[in-house]
């Protein structure tokens, strides 16, 4: 439980810092995020929850 905590922390820093370095490209994105068909939001959504899976499977081997 300790590490899906940590790694929402991890998330929502990614995200502020997203947000705060660079606001006209993160409204951008969601823009374009609202144009977007749902069945691409639904592959990269996918491809995203994977790699990540993928990635801390690596790390905490």
């Amino acid at each position: 439980m300790t590490f899906l905590v940590a790694a929402l922390g991890l998330l929502l820093a990614i995200e502020g810092l997203m947000f705060a370095a660079f606001p006209g490209a993160a409204k951008r994105a969601a823009a374009a995020i609202i144009d977007a068909p749902e069945g691409t939001l639904r592959m990269v959504g996918l491809i995203a929850a994977i790699l990540g899976v993928v990635l801390v499977w690596f790390v905490r081997r």
